[in-house]
C-alpha cells in the first residue's frame, strides 16, 4: 500500500490551511508530522480521512494487489472501502462516550468482523498500556480520565490490525509510564504488520525517537521531509524550532 497526495489545497477564508502539491507515503512509513500551532497537521489528517472536503487536489490510497483490491486506488472522497483498511483517534469526538470501554471495543470489533473472543485476545496485546484503568471499572468512557480516554481511542484505532494509522498527538496527556509504552507499542506494531502510521506531536524527543522519517509543515506547506535515521534529524529540527528573531541593533545617539 502507499499513499499518494497531489495538489492538495484546503483554505478557512483567507487562511490556507494546507497547501501540498506532492507528497508520498511508502508502505512500512512510520512518519512523524511536526510543526507549530497552525501549521495545518490536523487538517491535513481531516483531509485524508474524508471529515473534510479539500478546495483543490486529490488523497488516494494506492493497494498493491492483496486480495480483491488488487491494483486498486482509491480516492476517500469517492469510497468508503479505505475504512476497512484504516485506523485512526483524532479527537474525542471519535469516541461514544456514554458506552463503557468494554461496549466500545466490543463496537469496534463488531464494525470490523471480530468476534468478541478475537476482541479479547486483541485487547492483551494492550494491558500495558490499559495499566488496570480502563476494564473493569463500571466507568462510561465520558467518565474516565483525559489520559484514560486517550488511551481507548488509541486502543480503538488499533484494535482491527488497519494498514493505515492516523494518531493525532498521541503523547497527550498520558504520564511518562504510558508514553514510553506507546512508542514501544507503535514501533511494534509498525514491524509487525508493515502498516503506515502517521503520527502528529508537539513531543520532538518522542517523535525522533519512534519515527525513520519526519515531515514538518509550516502554514499547510511541507518545508522538510527528513529522513531520521538514529536521530540524524534532530539537529536540523533543533535549528528549525529554535529560531530566534535577531533583536534590533540599538542605536546610541
Amino acid at each position: 500500500m502507499r499513499i499518494a497526495i497531489n495538489n492538495l489545497r484546503k483554505c478557512f477564508g483567507d487562511n490556507v490551511a494546507v497547501n501540498i502539491s506532492q507528497y508520498e507515503i511508502s508502505q512500512g512509513d512510520l512518519i512523524g508530522l511536526v510543526g507549530n500551532n497552525g501549521a495545518g497537521k490536523t487538517t491535513l489528517f481531516r483531509l485524508m480521512l474524508d471529515l473534510l472536503k479539500a478546495d483543490d487536489g486529490d488523497v488516494h490510497y494506492l493497494l498493491d494487489g492483496e486480495g480483491d483490491l488488487s491494483g486498486t486506488s482509491i480516492n476517500p472522497s469517492e469510497s468508503e472501502e479505505w475504512k476497512t483498511f484504516t485506523g485512526a483517534y483524532i479527537d474525542e469526538g471519535f469516541l461514544i462516550d456514554f458506552l463503557t470501554p468494554e461496549e466500545y471495543f466490543a463496537f469496534i470489533g463488531k464494525v470490523s468482523g471480530l468476534k468478541k473472543k478475537e476482541v479479547e485476545e486483541r485487547l492483551k496485546d494492550f494491558e500495558a498500556l490499559m495499566a488496570g484503568e480502563i476494564l473493569g471499572q463500571k466507568k462510561l468512557i465520558r467518565d474516565l480520565s483525559a489520559g484514560n480516554k486517550h488511551k481507548v481511542g488509541i486502543i480503538s484505532a488499533l484494535l482491527n490490525k488497519p494498514q493505515f494509522v492516523v494518531l493525532d498527538e498521541p503523547f497527550n496527556f498520558l504520564d511518562p509510564s504510558s508514553q514510553n509504552i506507546l512508542k514501544h507499542i507503535l514501533t511494534k506494531y509498525n514491524k509487525e504488520t508493515g502498516a503506515i502510521i502517521i503520527i502528529s506531536s508537539h513531543n520532538l524527543a518522542h517523535t525522533i525517537d519512534i519515527c525513520p522519517r519526519i515531515t514538518l509543515l509550516e502554514h499547510g506547506v511541507i518545508v522538510k521531509d527528513l529522513t531520521n535515521i538514529d536521530h540524524s534529524a534532530t539537529a536540523e529540527l533543533d535549528a528549525y524550532f529554535n529560531r530566534i528573531e535577531p533583536e534590533e541593533e540599538v542605536v546610541q545617539n
